[in-house]
């Protein structure tokens, strides 16, 4: 059985909810990630075997965004696609989809990207279809409305906070502080900050020009949601979003816009291309939880991943766990005994870079494979809660 290595991560910049990349559809994201990844690795096309995109939001305005992107990046139609929606574990899971079809033989090379715009997640109404003969009509908000019913309501009960309130309840079981978050949230935009300042993204992110209805296009190079000046004092000021709570809008992720995306082939076609590949993949496990705890499910996944592996937490050299909430990284890593541990996060994440549904785990994965090449390190775990209840974990080897 084939190896599966991935070659040329990159990813946009993130976009903040209608900042700068909200006039950009997510087709078109994801298309010129899909194109750049080409670009980078000389791979023709034509090679490629299929392409598979993550989207949590999908719409009817591009359905089967796996096909639709690579409709519109230009690939041949020979070239099949399909979209995945694990919630948050979308993009990793597009990785992993594509390293099974190397490894039981089924495809020899994967264009796989991430994507969300959530600045064009749409509202609508359930009340049309046949008709509202009296009274009003009710439109729903599909961002937030995807959050709060992320479990069904008559088994698991109303979750009115939605993820929040699944945080706030592991905030509550692991006796976490308010201040603790807001430690926790301030280093990560620190750590962001400071990944900019010193070049360590420079590599992985496309600047995107956007178009505008006057003038000329303005570029997007940069993630727009780090706050450089953020301070303890300004954060511990901010209401929390449930009163008497610990979540507040600087201690979770952001609603974001990007895509972010690799290829992934087999080792006999990177002898006959003569591509020099980033890392493989060594492993991945998924696990299931009580959705209103959801932020601990890389607890759970990573019990059943690394024993698998014969590996352990002590043999990671970077560790990846998506910042959700503060309270619910803390609660992870108070689970595995790494709190403060300078292998977590070490670039930031949600919370200061973002959390663009479909595309935040490949966004992840981008990350730490350019921060393992700059280290020399062997192993790279990442981690990811997702709604609804599930844990998802991978772990790669640079090569």
């Amino acid at each position: 059985m084939s190896h599966a290595y991935l070659l040329s991560p990159v990813r946009t910049p993130i976009g903040k909810f209608g900042g700068g990349l909200a006039a950009v559809p997510a087709a078109q994201l994801a298309a010129r990630i899909l194109n750049e990844v080409l670009r980078r690795t000389g791979v023709p096309a034509e090679r490629v075997d299929e392409v598979i995109v993550a989207q949590s939001y999908q719409s009817s305005e591009a359905p089967c965004m796996g096909r639709y992107a690579a409709s519109l990046a230009g690939l041949p139609d020979a070239v099949a696609g399909y979209t995945v929606d694990r919630r948050c574990g979308s993009g990793l899971q597009a990785v992993i989809d594509a390293a099974m079809q190397v490894q039981t033989g089924a495809a020899d090379c994967l264009l796989v990207a991430g994507v969300e715009s959530m600045s064009n997640i749409e509202y609508y109404s359930t009340d049309l279809r046949w008709g509202a003969r009296l009274g009003d009509v009710k439109f729903h908000d599909r961002l937030d409305r995807g959050r709060v019913n992320s479990q069904p309501v008559s088994v698991y009960g109303d979750c009115p906070g939605g993820a929040v309130e699944t945080a706030e309840n592991l905030v509550r079981d692991y006796g976490i502080s308010r201040e603790q978050c807001d430690r926790w949230a301030l280093a990560s935009h620190q750590k962001a900050a400071s990944a900019w300042a010193e070049g360590r993204f420079d590599a992985e992110v496309l600047p995107i020009e956007v178009a505008q209805r006057k003038g000329p296009a303005v570029r997007v190079s940069r993630d727009e949601g780090i706050r450089a000046d953020a301070s303890y004092e300004s954060l511990a000021k901010l209401p929390a979003i449930i009163p008497g709570g610990t979540v507040t809008a600087g201690s979770a992720s952001q609603q974001n816009d990007a895509a972010a995306g690799c290829l992934v082939v087999s080792e006999r076609f990177l002898h006959r291309h003569a591509l020099r590949p980033m890392a493989r993949l060594v492993g991945w496990a998924s696990a299931g939880c009580h959705p209103l705890r959801m932020g601990i499910g890389p607890v759970p996944a990573v019990a059943k991943l690394l024993p698998r592996l014969g590996l352990s937490l002590a043999d990671m050299d970077l560790i990846e766990v998506n910042e959700a909430f503060a309270g619910q990284v803390l609660a992870v890593l108070r689970e595995w005994q790494l709190e403060d541990d300078p292998r977590v996060n070490v670039n930031g994440s949600g919370i200061s870079l973002g959390h663009p549904i479909g595309a935040t785990g490949l966004r992840i994965l981008t990350s730490l494979l350019h921060e393992m090449q700059r280290r020399n390190s062997r192993y790279g775990l990442e981690t990811m809660c997702i709604g609804g209840g599930q844990g998802l974990a991978a772990v790669f080897e640079r090569v």
